[in-house]
């Protein structure tokens, strides 16, 4: 936008400089060869600067007199008409710079383009082929039954009165729709389109604010693919983070395509991010007044956040924290609650004597419990890509040494109780599939094996295994042999199916869903599998030692 008002600018200056000043005042009158139109053009452009002697030394007659005030006011009202516009354009281009000049010495060097702009200005950064990000400051106010949000530039004194002599101008209208996939026209095509008007402000106009706040607000959509555990991660609550995370809780998330559910499942996190509660767009008509606001979100990667994008340089790793802050104030109720529920049961089965202590009981048991075992915890698939041998995985992880727990995540687990049991493991052990998502919940430093079906490699890589090791994981991606999936029993030993999944990818998405994401189960060639096990459990039994060691010291 500054570029813009500086070449209206300089249009202003090169016009004011063909006009014939004439000194920047009106001569006397004597010998001056301009006709009438002319002398009445220069008054016009220079009453303001004339001395208070300019019209005594006009004719005394009356009518001379009546007639050239009349052509002066008119000729006034014409110059303002004129050059109102250039006018104010001067005056934004000098408070544009000025504010864009002042951000560029006070901004962090991460900071992304559109976070520095003047008041009254609409910004949008579509350079990103995953999103369109726009930044709107000023009088900002909701409208949507018509889902739309203005921006109102307010003018000052004169200007302003000949504006509100006529109906608002539109100085800039942006269209878009706040969702991270943007490159995905069929989704694309299903989000809500907003309008981001920016308008002169008409004096007479009367724009009343139901609701003012006093922080900004980010506007983004829930819809899109929202009830797959991986697009709700990586489409939404890590652009919500990245976009939001500077503005330290003071900001108002304000949602397009809103679902309660997905309040209820994220208020968690978004408790960690906003102070605010939630507002829906298309559900609340009131006129919501801010600030500013940021319209869409901001995404680095797959699961992942660019520290190299990011104010203060956070990481993945200072998300994650964000996932331990929410979800922890929860886990401590749950553990309370197992641990009033365990002495009830010591209670009613000891007999107590003057010489047992059932507290010191319940330590031994505790104790007892909480072994020195690596845990390993296995996400279980109910539908297809699930591990058929699954029972005799437990047996053999629990051979190895490990202390195993089988979790079934589906809709509508608690991301509280799952955040628990994968925050406490030392290894996760999955197939390919959206619910791979969850290593997010496990520290850095532990072990991710992912179990990759046939047809799968390049999605299982790029969607978990590269992200994962971002977080700091040790991952150890583990391809399954033909042999090991139940498409061995469907075709030919021969098929490309079996033989090349690459060759059937490239005919389609929807032969990679139907045949390998939807078709196929995993029965794990145990013996295989067993050397990835003995190769985690050893490297968490010498990270568990480390751990000991540095706590003893």
């Amino acid at each position: 936008m500054g570029r813009y008002y500086y070449q209206r600018y300089l249009k202003l200056k090169k016009a004011m400089q063909q006009i014939p000043f004439r000194e920047h005042c009106v001569n006397d009158g004597d010998g001056d060869d301009e006709d009438e139109e002319s002398r009445a053009g220069a008054a016009a452009l220079v009453f303001v600067c004339a001395p208070p002697s300019y019209n005594n030394k006009r004719s005394s007659s009356t009518t001379s007199r009546t007639k050239l005030l009349s052509l002066l006011l008119l000729s006034l009202l014409s110059c303002t008409f004129i050059l109102a516009p250039h006018a104010f354009s001067l005056f934004s281009f000098a408070d544009s710079f000025g504010a864009e000049d002042e951000g560029l010495v006070a901004a962090d060097v991460n900071a992304p383009l559109c976070s520095s702009i003047s008041n009254g200005t609409i910004c949008c950064d579509r350079s990103s082929i995953r999103t369109d990000v726009c930044i709107m400051k000023g009088d900002v106010r909701t409208n949507s039954a018509s889902s739309s949000i203005f921006l109102y530039k307010n003018t000052n004194g004169f200007i302003n009165y000949v504006s509100s002599m006529v109906e608002e101008e539109e100085l800039q209208h942006e269209k878009i729709r706040p969702y991270t996939r943007k490159w995905e026209t069929s989704v694309m095509d299903t989000i809500d389109e907003l309008d981001l008007v920016a308008k002169k402000e008409n004096a007479t106009a009367n724009h009343h604010c139901d609701v003012v706040h006093d922080v900004p607000a980010v506007f983004f959509s829930t819809g899109g693919y929202t009830g797959n555990v991986y697009h709700e991660f990586n489409d939404g609550i890590l652009p919500l983070y990245i976009t939001s995370q500077h503005l330290k809780k003071k900001v108002v998330f304000v949602i397009l395509e809103y679902h309660n559910w997905w309040i209820m499942k994220y208020g968690n996190i978004l408790s960690r991010l906003s102070d605010y509660p939630a507002i829906d767009f298309s559900g609340d008509k009131r006129t919501h007044c801010f600030p500013e606001a940021i319209v869409g979100l901001r995404i680095h990667d797959e699961l992942t956040v660019n520290p190299s994008l990011m104010r203060g340089n956070k990481t993945v790793i200072d998300f994650r924290n964000v996932l331990d802050q929410a979800y922890w104030p929860r886990i401590r109720g749950l553990i309370q609650d197992e641990e009033r529920e365990a002495r009830e049961k010591l209670r009613e089965k000891l007999t107590l004597s003057p010489l047992s202590d059932p507290s010191f009981k319940i330590v031994k048991e505790v104790q007892g419990y909480q072994s020195k075992k690596p845990k390993l915890v296995i996400l279980s698939r109910n539908g297809s890509r699930a591990i058929t041998n699954e029972n005799l995985l437990v047996k053999m992880a629990e051979d190895i040494g490990f202390q195993v727990q089988v979790v079934r995540p589906d809709r509508t687990s608690e991301l509280a109780k799952i955040y628990r049991a994968l925050n406490s493991s030392d290894v996760m052990v999955g197939v390919h599939g959206a619910a791979m998502t969850h290593f997010l919940f496990t520290k850095p430093g532990s072990v991710f094996i992912q179990v990759i079906p046939l047809g799968t490699d390049w999605a299982a890589e790029t969607y978990y295994g590269e992200p994962a090791r971002k977080l700091g994981l040790k991952y150890i991606g583990y391809t399954i042999l033909p042999r090991e999936s139940s498409l061995y029993d469907q075709y030919d030993k021969n098929d490309p199916v079996l033989r090349d999944p690459s060759s059937v990818n490239k005919k389609g998405w929807q032969y990679t869903k139907t045949i390998y994401l939807d078709g196929q189960n995993v029965r794990l060639n145990l013996r295989r599998f067993q050397k990835r096990l003995v190769r985690a459990y050893d490297y968490s039994i010498n990270r568990i030692s480390q751990n000991c060691h540095h706590q003893s010291q």
